[in-house]
């Protein structure tokens, strides 16, 4: 399909820099099956929902992924050129594959300094201009990013405002657990203990799985047309015990509601041709556009996403094209904040 047909114009004043507080307070649009649209707020979410649903969350846990150093000088003394590093998939224990800024002036063989005691070996540079960077050392690659790195906020907010210490409790969810993510899996911010309470005395139950967000979800559709892009590959887990009780709800004739992209793509990766979710471990790059037949949900909770952008893409597999280009008008129309710390959405197709 033509990528400009997921194109919509957004106001810069809609893009949220900062989170609701509380959390659940956010406003939450709610897309009906038959297509009608109503306005709610997060909280509201059990009234919304029916007993024996299961809300499916990521509980992967975002590390300050976000580094600054200097490339080696080329003489005794000399200060190297700036380089900015995301790192984006993990390879091994001390191996991430990360994006590169200024990577033009790096040569493998080359060592980045960040802070003092942490740095990096670039050993090579993929095809996607992307590279492999080994941090040498004892200590675990985590604690080095602690001690070096900052969050990695989006760049439509870091682009407008610096990372400070509220992000680094803004920007995690409550069931944030399995270090790995370079980017929240921002819809489930909006949840809150008091609300998931609520949500079990309504009957309506939660269960968790991995998917470790990778940068390559914040970057540009290039491509004319969806066949030619490639999407990044990020590692994900749904074990045994869990696959089995996802599969009994819906078996009972109750809804999955997966809670961000991240969370379906990875259930739809697991699933079968007939519907039943397998225990999966690995890497997925499944890229779901208008035309795919969804096998393992029966709803999506997310936020609002950019314009001709993949997410965009998946939400109008969903529910249809025109009908998300009505709710997205909705919400630019009435306010709606949008991206990774503005207001969701509730699709129910």
């Amino acid at each position: 399909m033509r990528v400009d047909l997921f194109d919509f114009e957004l106001p810069p004043e809609r893009i949220a820099l900062r989170p609701a507080h509380p959390r659940d307070a956010a406003r939450l649009l709610l897309v009906k099956p038959d297509g009608s649209l109503a306005d709610h707020i997060v909280r509201d979410l059990p009234a919304l929902l029916s007993p024996g649903d299961v809300l499916v969350f990521n509980d992967t846990r975002v590390i300050p992924a976000q580094l600054e150093g200097r490339r080696e000088g080329t003489s005794p003394g000399s200060a190297g050129a700036r380089i900015g590093v995301t790192l984006h998939k993990r390879i091994d224990l001390r191996r991430w594959q990360a994006f590169v800024r200024n990577g033009r002036r790096l040569r493998p063989g080359e060592t980045i300094d960040f802070v003092e005691g942490v740095s990096a070996l670039a050993e090579s540079r993929h095809d996607d201009g992307s590279w492999t960077l080994h941090f040498p050392g004892d200590e675990p690659v985590e604690i080095l990013l602690e001690r070096a790195g900052t969050m990695p906020l989006p760049p439509y907010i870091a682009g407008k405002r610096q990372a400070d210490a509220e992000d680094h409790a803004d920007y995690q969810t409550m069931f944030a657990r399995e270090d790995g993510a370079v980017a929240a899996p921002t819809a489930a911010l909006h949840f809150t203990p008091g609300l998931l309470q609520a949500l079990d005395e309504a009957g309506i139950g939660h269960a968790t799985l991995t998917l470790h967000v990778g940068a390559g979800t914040f970057l540009p559709v290039k491509a004319d047309d969806t066949a030619d892009h490639q999407m990044h590959a990020e590692w994900g887990r749904i074990d045994a015990a869990t696959a089995a009780r996802l599969n009994a709800v819906r078996a009972a004739g109750h809804r999955l509601i997966a809670v961000g992209t991240t969370s379906l793509r990875l259930l739809e990766s697991a699933a079968d041709e007939s519907g039943i979710i397998h225990p999966f471990e690995g890497d997925t790059a499944i890229f779901i556009t208008p035309g795919y037949a969804f096998r393992a949900i029966d709803g999506l909770m997310t936020n609002f996403h950019l314009p001709r952008s993949t997410l965009f893409m998946l939400v109008s597999a969903l529910m249809g094209r025109e009908r998300m280009q009505e709710a997205y008008a909705h919400a630019i129309a009435g306010g709606y904040r949008f991206y990774s710390y503005g207001d969701a959405s509730l699709l129910l197709p």
